[in-house]
């Protein structure tokens, strides 16, 4: 098949007691039906043997996995210690993770990979060995030097593209972490991103409302008042098609979804439910902002049905594909 990308693509494995490594053996398993093109896994092979009869090919470089993908399953090996054992994650296995995770980004800031995606990991395992970043995302934008509040998670579907301004943090503490700054910083992320990875020359920005009814004019809260509009007047004088605040109970019918290309919202659940509800199983998890390509499938380790052959490789064929011509689009503008 005609390959997307110069070079493969570079799979860190995640968590090797999850589910990555099945479906990154599925994805390869189901190559040409998914349309995937050359990609290399980088991690221990006895986390996929152990779930996986298929073969594996033992790879140095990225750019050798092209020539070995019909081959068999690249990948480049990581020496570790011990082995895990499905659905039970170690300390050892969050070792092997990162260490999965540091590698493919560095193969990737170096060129020898076209993009990074990157399996799922147990966070809970990974504060175990001293990993000080909230996830993935914030450690890959501190080894690419760019400062985390300019760095956006997109969450990308079909017919639906959604950005939580803030993440993993309760609700309670969301209306104290709004500023001016962080939406303007994070919309021009997304709109920037939308441009170089996604070949929208104009693209547009619809922004949320924190409160119901987009704050009834101040009586149900005022940081639209004080905080979103604010924001989005700046971006729009900078010349950017930005529109909001958005009430988020009327944003994501199908004639609202027709009017914006990508949603900024406000907290986690404004932004993953209607992406999940839309997108369960090819949503892809996309990080704008970087110098690098980087996409992830829109799942965790699902350690309780690792092992059993029912992980669906889906979601992952989804960010391989997205990866590959996210990857391709930057080439041709560079």
């Amino acid at each position: 098949m005609a390959r997307v990308v110069q070079n493969p693509l570079a799979i860190s494995l995640g968590d090797p007691a999850g589910i990555g490594p099945e479906v990154i053996a599925k994805c390869w398993d189901n190559r040409d039906s998914f349309g995937l093109p050359a990609f290399v896994a980088i991690g221990d092979p006895r986390s996929v043997a152990a779930v996986w009869d298929g073969p594996i090919e033992v790879v140095d470089d990225p750019r050798q996995a092209d020539a070995a993908f019909d081959f068999g399953l690249p990948l480049i090996q990581l020496n570790t210690p011990d082995s895990d054992t499905p659905g039970h994650p170690s300390v050892s296995g969050a070792h092997t993770s990162l260490d999965s995770l540091e590698m493919a980004v560095g193969l990737a800031r170096s060129g020898s990979a076209s993009a990074v995606v990157t399996g799922p990991v147990a966070k809970e395992q990974l504060y175990a060995i001293g990993f000080a970043h909230p996830g993935q995302t914030e450690f890959v934008a501190e080894r690419c030097g760019v400062s985390p509040q300019n760095v956006v998670m997109m969450l990308a579907g079909p017919s639906l593209r959604t950005i939580p301004l803030t993440t993993h943090l309760p609700l309670a503490e969301v209306p104290a972490r709004l500023s001016i700054g962080l939406i303007e910083a994070r919309g021009r992320a997304a709109l920037r991103g939308l441009q170089r990875s996604f070949g929208i020359a104009e693209p547009r920005l619809a922004i949320s409302a924190l409160n119901p009814h987009a704050g009834e004019g101040g009586k149900l809260g005022r940081e639209e008042i004080e905080i979103i509009e604010p924001a989005i007047a700046a971006l729009a004088a900078e010349g950017w098609r930005v529109t909001g605040p958005h009430p988020a109970d009327t944003m994501f019918h199908a004639r609202a979804r027709a009017n914006y290309d990508a949603a900024l919202c406000m907290y986690h659940d404004q932004a993953l439910i209607p992406i999940k509800a839309l997108h369960f199983e090819d949503a892809v998890n996309v990080t704008l902002g970087l110098p690098i390509v980087r996409t992830a499938p829109d799942h965790g380790t699902a350690f309780d049905i690792a092992g059993l052959d029912r992980a669906d490789p889906r979601p992952m064929a989804a960010a391989i594909r997205m990866a590959a011509a996210n990857a391709a689009l930057r080439a041709e503008i560079a």
